[in-house]
């Protein structure tokens, strides 16, 4: 199981990686809970895959398609979780005003029946980031 679990999150990234949607769809439950931390426009919990792919859908817009999530390390699985050290950015300008966040965290899933089920995130820096978003 931890091992079939280990291939989940390493499809997770890669489809990420080349902006497989559909393959990244396909990895969570329908009912999924997404809980993004901080205090900025796409913070709290997501209910549902589409919850989430509008969340995704909507950083890659906000941040001028620059946004990017890649493992920082090497994920380790405990039962049904796994948790991941991430490393991501993004950038943006708006009118003669630029900003970027690159930083890294922690995301934890847990996955039942081949789904991922739910999702934390955990950032090195939550104030950098909100700021980022709420730019």
């Amino acid at each position: 199981m931890q091992t079939q679990n280990l291939a989940i999150i390493d499809t997770y990234f890669s489809s990420l990686a080349v902006g497989d949607l559909d393959k990244f769809a396909s990895l969570f439950s329908d009912g999924v809970v997404w809980h993004q931390p901080g205090d900025n426009k796409f913070s709290g919990d997501k209910q549902g895959f589409g919850e989430v792919g509008a969340m995704v859908g909507g950083m890659m817009e906000d941040s001028q398609g620059s946004f990017v999530v890649q493992p920082d390390g090497k994920a380790m699985a405990n039962g049904d979780f796994v948790s991941a050290p991430v490393k991501f950015s993004g950038s943006k300008v708006i009118g003669d005003v630029s900003n970027e966040v690159d930083m890294q965290g922690s995301d934890l899933f847990r996955i039942e029946d081949g789904k991922i089920v739910e999702v934390w995130l955990f950032s090195s820096d939550q104030e950098a980031e909100d700021n980022f978003w709420n730019m």
